[in-house]
């Protein structure tokens, strides 16, 4: 099951294993019950601290738990967890054999301190770039304290139980039998649903920071450069941010980042947080930011009622999923209504879908759930596409791909649990037709999230991006911005990350000539 190379590499993490942890495995005679089997056969081999046993009763199969008879803790993947959960599962058997977590000891203390039984099952996609993030803040959870329960399901595999719990997004994560999340979400945040205390405890402890010299708000490439630019400055540097990487945690393959051949967006992020961490870095993450006001200081107001203050601030806030606002979305988002392929394709295997969007984003979707679903309708507003010749070359050589275009798409249809389809006008006829489908993959771009700065003093453009200079200043003095929430004309990571930089110098030479003109009203 698994290559020399990767157990070379298991059997020197497994040095740092101190705890016994048991395999407990439920399988049948079907192809990936054999997998598993061997699967946990070959983890055993690598450990005198690992062993397997088999088991009659398990809910789902096949399945593989991981306990600690130590602690009484209990980790279980159902289906076979390779491919993006591959490290969610070698983090798990790292943290039931009592290695060391790299979660703050806040945190840590938090876990421990749940003292009601909380069981989360956690449907994902092994395709899906943003599901291992929650699948290892919650098995950690359940690492560390014996009263949380987790369990992974692989959704491709228990397609019977995705369809009776109307399942079409991933990660999409119960709690005790109850819709708890849909969606990216961290240990912090999850934490904070868990720990009804845990808002008001994080309020006050914000309260308490002292001012920064610069505030960084947005976690993304742009807002990552920033705060390692202005650390290195030794300048008092804060981060907030609902969660670390923006929309780069949600991208699959990325090849035009210079020096890098290619990577993931996931290990990029990774490796971006352990850059800043690096550095003298105040990172608060999963916050919102609700307000920016200038008083004696410039003071950003979060969601949870906190108030941050800073001498100066970066915005790098970036941009989400731009949304068609027709009747249904909103109402079946999450329901067939979705905005990754690579996430959530899995879970329409064999349905008819429709992709919105014939840019390149929409066709390579396209493109890719042709290998999947029945049959994917592409339904772009213009006469032409605008996707690259060579994609559209490749599209139209696929015979489950239909392409409309002068489509608008007028309405999302379903019934009340899930889509069953969508209602779109002819531009050319007029004419109103309707599609029978499962799922509708929403491409047309990105809108910035500047929504929050309204009122704030600072100019935006007609699309609400945030007006910037050449040295990423905003119309507001001492608020600086950068990445795809700005007017920079071109969205890419490596703009981003280099506005990010600028944005910082430019915040640094303000400080610099804030206390020039200070010493000269007191001298």
């Amino acid at each position: 099951m698994l290559d020399n190379n990767i157990k070379n590499q298991l059997k020197s993490h497994f040095n740092s294993l101190s705890d016994p942890i048991e395999l407990v495995i439920a399988v049948d005679d079907s192809k990936k019950s054999v997998e598993l089997k061997q699967l946990a056969d070959d983890l055993s081999s690598l450990s005198d601290l690992i062993t397997v046993t088999t088991t009659n009763d398990a809910t789902r199969i096949p399945s593989m738990e991981l306990r600690s008879p130590i602690r009484n803790t209990s980790i279980t993947f159902a289906g076979i967890p390779m491919g993006h959960e591959f490290t969610s599962l070698v983090l798990a058997l790292l943290h039931t054999g009592g290695h060391q977590s790299k979660a703050s000891s806040e945190e840590i203390t938090q876990i421990k301190g749940l003292g009601t039984e909380l069981n989360f099952e956690m449907y994902i996609s092994l395709s899906c770039q943003t599901c291992p993030q929650v699948v290892q803040a919650i098995n950690l959870m359940a690492a560390l304290n014996p009263n949380v329960k987790a369990t992974m399901i692989d959704g491709a595999l228990f397609q019977d139980e995705v369809s009776a719990k109307n399942v079409m997004a991933v990660p999409t994560v119960f709690l005790n039998g109850e819709a708890f999340s849909q969606g990216g979400i961290g240990l912090t945040e999850i934490l904070n649903k868990v720990d009804k205390n845990a808002g008001k405890r994080a309020a006050e402890q914000l309260n308490n920071k002292d001012l920064f010299d610069v505030l960084v708000v947005g976690g993304g490439p742009a807002g990552s450069a920033a705060a390692i630019y202005s650390a290195r400055k030794g300048l008092n540097t804060g981060v907030v941010a609902e969660r670390f990487g923006g929309q780069v945690a949600d991208t699959v393959g990325i090849e035009n980042f210079i020096s890098v051949k290619a990577t993931e967006g996931p290990k990029l992020v990774a490796h971006l947080e352990e850059h800043v961490k690096d550095y003298d870095v105040d990172i608060m993450k999963s916050q919102r930011a609700e307000s920016l006001n200038r008083g004696e200081h410039l003071e950003l107001t979060l969601e949870n009622g906190a108030m941050l203050k800073a001498k100066s601030i970066v915005l790098a806030t970036g941009a989400r999923w731009r949304t068609m606002n027709v009747p249904g979305e909103q109402e079946y988002k999450g329901k067939g209504v979705a905005f990754c392929p690579h996430c959530d394709g899995p879970l329409f295997k064999g349905k008819p879908v429709a992709v919105i969007g014939g840019g390149n984003s929409g066709i390579e979707a396209a493109i890719d759930l042709a290998n999947i679903v029945s049959h994917v309708t592409v339904l772009e507003f213009a006469d032409t596409l605008r996707a690259d010749e060579v994609l559209i070359r490749k599209a139209k050589s696929l015979t489950n791909i239909t392409i409309i275009k002068n489509a608008q798409t007028t309405q999302v249809l379903g019934n009340g649990n899930k889509v069953t389809g969508l209602q779109y006008k002819d531009r050319v006829s007029g004419e109103e037709r309707q599609i029978t489908l499962d799922g509708i993959f929403v491409q047309i771009g990105l809108v910035p999230n500047t929504d929050w700065l309204k009122g704030s003093g600072i100019e935006l453009s007609r699309t609400g991006e945030i007006q910037i200079d050449s040295k990423g200043a905003t119309t507001l003095p001492g608020v600086y911005a950068a990445g795809d929430a700005t007017t920079t004309p071109f969205k890419q990571i490596i703009i981003a990350m280099g506005s990010g930089a600028t944005a910082s110098l430019g915040a640094f030479d303000y400080l610099i000539r804030l206390g020039q003109n200070s010493d000269e009203k007191a001298a």
